[in-house]
């Protein structure tokens, strides 16, 4: 398995606004891609404008095989809302 880990500055007035689109774009697009597991967002309790998004793949084949065009596509219909994240990936060594 494999876990991309993306962290996203969001004010936090707009947290509500944020995470209401990123579900109806991001999470409903990767529900329908092949060896997706599950997605979760993360707050920080010490600082409130991070969000971290930790979304969980079969393999890195899978989340490679996204055409570059489909993501830009998701990532327009975030519209007002979108926010680069910074990615970090993670290999899981251990599922307990």
């Amino acid at each position: 398995m494999l876990i991309e880990y993306l962290t996203f500055r969001i004010d936090p007035s707009e947290r509500d606004g944020w995470m209401a689109v990123d579900a109806e774009t991001w999470s409903r697009f990767l529900e329908r891609q092949k060896g997706f597991i599950g997605k979760q967002l993360w707050s920080e309790r010490d600082c409130p404008t991070k969000i971290h998004a930790v979304i969980t793949w079969a393999d890195e084949a899978s989340l490679n095989a996204i055409p570059q065009e489909e993501l830009a596509a998701v990532d327009a219909a975030m519209g007002r809302w979108l926010r680069d994240p910074t990615c970090r990936i993670f290999d899981v060594i251990r599922n307990c």
